[in-house]
């Protein structure tokens, strides 16, 4: 992974949506059945908004009726970092953008196999780069 990108959050505001600056440097989430991306079966790269980062394969996508994009795995395991996620009364895991912390979304354990993994990310918070 290349070295982390750091701004302000001036900096990121202005870069982003409000919509897009909530979700990913406030931690906020959009509402279910709602973003670009929940019901999409184009094939592609999905990066972080962002900062350009591959995160995850269209093939890896799967839909879990949760109303958000869902995939079994992240495109590689230095893409994303896992972290404790206390908030809201609730023990949960969230995802981050290795390369700039942004906020994804969440993973949780009652996804498919192979993986066993449901890695629930907020379409505001991803690009599809179409192959």
């Amino acid at each position: 992974m290349t070295d982390k990108i750091r701004k302000t959050q001036a900096q990121w505001q202005q870069q982003l949506t409000s919509q897009q600056f909530q979700v990913c440097r406030q931690r906020g989430t959009e509402r279910p059945f709602t973003g670009e991306y929940w019901n999409c079966k184009k094939s592609g790269i999905y990066t972080c908004v962002c900062c350009g980062a591959e995160l995850f394969k269209s093939t890896d996508k799967y839909d879990s009726g949760s109303g958000w994009p869902s995939f079994i795995q992240a495109i590689n395991e230095s893409a994303i970092e896992l972290r404790a996620d206390n908030s809201l009364g609730m023990k949960r895991v969230e995802v981050v953008c290795a390369r700039c912390d942004a906020h994804l979304g969440h993973v949780f354990d009652d996804g498919p196999q192979p993986t066993g993994l449901r890695f629930c990310i907020n379409s505001v918070a991803l690009q599809l780069k179409s192959s």
